[in-house]
């Protein structure tokens, strides 16, 4: 449970890719004088494949999405959350209970499943996840990928891990509205430093982890 902004110790954002966590976590941990870690970090999984300044896409990235249908893509990626969450919830607890000293936690990734954070019973915790509309994750993709100048190869790439990611977060909502967790629209126009304010009054008001209402829409 939360005990106001003094006693919280840990704050989770989740979410599908290119919602904006990361930048919204740092901002928020700025805020808090928390440490900042992504999900992203703790094990590798076949990650976005698009080529940048400072990266190529590997070989083993750029056959995943080539070769696998839309439905094992997205089996695989949750099987590595499911794989991955021992290793989260031992992360959350220690910083929540304060085995882990020092400052608190802001921890952001996809791998935050909805259904595994609602049922930590770890104190001082606060969970929100960042949504998206399809046009804006679209969007932030094809930019991030120079879309427009990419070769067929390469936005087939793109294609299917957009098409994972919207999977991914219609999956993630379904779950989100059952269990009336708290969600908030990170592509409404608002600037990383606003939806953090928003993050951090959702995580005042919540009386579980992840909830602040019966219904997961936060007041």
């Amino acid at each position: 449970m939360v005990v106001g902004m003094g006693g919280l110790r840990v704050v989770l954002i989740g979410g599908t890719s290119n919602v904006g966590k990361s930048t919204v976590a740092q901002v928020v941990a700025e805020r808090l004088r928390f440490a900042y870690r992504s999900t992203d970090r703790l094990a590798r999984h076949p990650g976005r494949p698009w080529r940048t300044p400072e990266r190529d896409v590997p070989p083993h990235v750029a056959e995943h999405y080539a070769t696998l249908p839309l439905d094992e893509l997205i089996t695989s990626v949750l099987d590595h959350y499911a794989r991955l969450w021992p290793r989260i919830e031992d992360l959350i607890t220690a910083h929540a209970t304060g085995a882990e000293a020092g400052a608190g936690l802001v921890l952001e990734g996809s791998a935050l499943w909805p259904t595994r954070v609602a049922g930590l019973t770890v104190p001082h915790t606060a969970a929100v996840w960042l949504t998206a509309g399809p046009a804006v994750v679209r969007g932030r993709i094809h930019g991030a990928g120079r879309y427009a100048e990419a070769t067929a190869a390469e936005r087939h790439l793109m294609d299917k891990f957009l098409a994972r990611t919207g999977r991914y977060q219609s999956l993630m909502l379904s779950e989100v509205h059952r269990l009336g967790l708290d969600h908030l629209d990170s592509g409404d126009g608002r600037s990383p430093e606003e939806l953090a304010d928003a993050v951090l009054a959702t995580a005042a008001a919540q009386h579980a982890v992840g909830r602040s209402s019966a219904d997961g829409h936060p007041r």
